[in-house]
C-alpha cells in the first residue's frame, strides 16, 4: 500500500495552471494603459531663458515649442502658423485639463511668440505659460 502511494506510474503528475495569474496580469495592464495620462511633447528641445521665479508644473499640458529661426513644432512635427488653431484645438478634445505651455528658444522672435499666443487663445484657451529654467539670470 506505501508503494502505491509513492508511486507516479498511475501520470497523477499536477500542474499548475497560470491561467488565472495571466487574466490579472492582462487586466492590470489594461487598468494602467487606461488610467495613465500621456503627455504629448513638442518634439524639440529649445535653449529655454532662464527665470528666478520659474515653477515646475506637474500636470499634464499641451507644449508648443517656437525654434530661433520661426519654426514652430508640435507633437514631434513642425507646424505651419495658420494651423496651430485646429492642431491646439484636437490636444484640447483630448487632454480637456491640459494647459498650453509654449518653450520658445531664448533667441526666437517676440513677434512670433505674440502671434502664437494669439492662435492659441482663438482655439479657446487663456491660460498660457512660457516655459523657463529654473535658475538665476
Amino acid at each position: 500500500m506505501r508503494r502505491h502511494l509513492l508511486d507516479s506510474s498511475d501520470n497523477g503528475e499536477s500542474e499548475i495552471d497560470l491561467t488565472p495569474m495571466l487574466d490579472v496580469v492582462f487586466i492590470m495592464l489594461i487598468f494602467f494603459v487606461v488610467t495613465t495620462s500621456f503627455v504629448k511633447e513638442s518634439g524639440i528641445d529649445v535653449n529655454r531663458p532662464s527665470a528666478k521665479t520659474a515653477q515646475k508644473q506637474e500636470q499634464g499640458n499641451i507644449l508648443l515649442a517656437i525654434r530661433p529661426d520661426g519654426e514652430i513644432w508640435i507633437d514631434g512635427r513642425t507646424v505651419d502658423i495658420r494651423t496651430i488653431r485646429s492642431h491646439i484645438e484636437r490636444l484640447r478634445i483630448e487632454n480637456p485639463e491640459g494647459e498650453v505651455v509654449i518653450q520658445g528658444d531664448r533667441l526666437a522672435q517676440i513677434g512670433r511668440l505674440v502671434t502664437v499666443m494669439d492662435q492659441v487663445r482663438l482655439a479657446g484657451i487663456t491660460t498660457i505659460s512660457i516655459a523657463a529654467e529654473q535658475g538665476s539670470n
